[in-house]
């Protein structure tokens, strides 16, 4: 379908369409001074004339003049906590007169729509999909919301400080992955659709053929978000990491790195977990859950009786070589989607891109390979 425009006042037809499709809609809100997604029953819920001001360790909100709902790049979660969840229950034991028994959890998905998704959190969805489905044990809940989702995404009209996505080749424009793309003008919004779903939705607005100059404009408005973005090392140069485990900047970082693992939590392709067993009081039942865990925490690493990464600096190493350099090996590309979360959430300005140019530097190195 060729890109078509919807008004301003029109966008709340799209709500109504999802709603009437049976879907429940989540879009982005201000809670917390933050950019957050949360169901909403109405498009009067969207963040309107707000946007971030993102740099390292740094992530604060200001109101402009404009009127429009997606001024604003990323928030400090994208999709990943509605498909991996925080806290999953896996399975359920309880003590009766006839044993112990055992049940499994089945999963309780919902049709969700999401608008105001971005091309990094499409392109992290892509690398979920990769983890979750593909192979031979895919995981029954992701599976089961995934296969609900619809989403709605929208392309940047600027850069945060903190985004480099063009240096990962994923943004800022939405090429794959979504069911209606918008982008989002002075006036109203051009509208393009990704999928037979996207289309049936589309064809419930009151949509308008676009003009050139509103195309123009679109296309303005990508040019400037590529051009005010930082650069990260290309694939190629950040894969000679491995060949850096003994730089000086590994104790560098360290020693201002808090190991808190906001990094991990914030990055919408990290899936680390475990799993912990949870029982009342009188010991009648329990439950396993799946949390999500962090490299960064002491006892990810515990493996017999023993800590293999015992200090911040492998912890710090182990998280920035995975994520820029072995993912690679893994499935095909960086694990990083340039959405630069990790930095503005970093509570001490650590900055991914930073260090990772300190790290390709050719320095001395020391004899630890601790």
């Amino acid at each position: 379908m060729a890109r078509r425009f919807l008004s301003h006042q029109d966008l709340h037809h799209l709500h109504q369409a999802l709603v009437l499709a049976g879907f429940e809609v989540i879009g982005p809100t201000v809670k917390d001074d933050a950019i957050l997604f949360a169901p909403i029953k109405s498009i009067d819920e969207l963040p309107w004339g707000w946007q971030e001001q993102a740099d390292a360790g740094t992530y604060r909100l200001q109101h402009t003049a404009g009127r429009r709902a997606f001024a604003w790049n990323t928030g400090p979660q994208g999709l990943k906590p509605w498909l991996f969840q925080p806290r999953q229950s896996l399975w359920r034991a309880e003590n009766t007169e006839d044993g112990l028994r055992f049940r499994s959890v089945e999963p309780e998905p919902r049709p969700l729509a999401f608008i105001g998704l971005r091309s990094c959190d499409l392109a992290a969805l892509k690398i979920q999909d990769q983890h979750f489905l593909e192979g031979p044990h895919a995981d029954p809940f992701y599976r089961a919301q995934r296969a609900q989702l619809l989403i709605v995404a929208v392309n940047c009209g600027r850069s945060a400080h903190t985004c480099f996505c063009v240096s990962t080749g994923d943004g800022p424009e939405a090429r794959f992955g979504f069911d209606l793309l918008l982008d989002e003008l002075e006036g109203g919004y051009l509208l393009q659709t990704g999928s037979d779903r996207g289309t049936a939705i589309a064809a419930q607005l009151p949509l308008k053929k676009a003009g050139g100059k509103q195309v123009a404009e679109a296309e303005a408005l990508l040019a400037g978000a590529r051009r005010q973005q930082r650069v990260m090392p290309s694939e190629a140069e950040l894969a000679q990491l491995v060949d850096r485990l003994d730089h000086p900047r590994w104790q560098q970082v360290a020693e201002r790195c808090l190991a808190c693992g906001n990094c991990t939590s914030v990055c919408p392709t990290c899936f680390c977990s475990k799993q912990d067993t949870e029982g009342d009081i009188q010991n009648r039942q329990a439950e396993q859950v799946r949390r999500w865990d962090s490299c960064f925490s002491e006892q990810h690493s515990y493996i017999t009786g023993k800590v293999v990464r015992p200090e911040i600096r492998h912890r710090y190493r182990q998280w920035l070589v995975h994520k820029l350099a072995t993912w690679q090996q893994q499935f095909g590309r960086s694990g990083c989607v340039g959405c630069g979360r990790c930095i503005a959430w970093c509570p001490v300005a650590i900055d991914l891109v930073e260090e990772a140019k300190a790290l390709l530097e050719d320095t001395p190195q020391e004899d630890d390979h601790g």
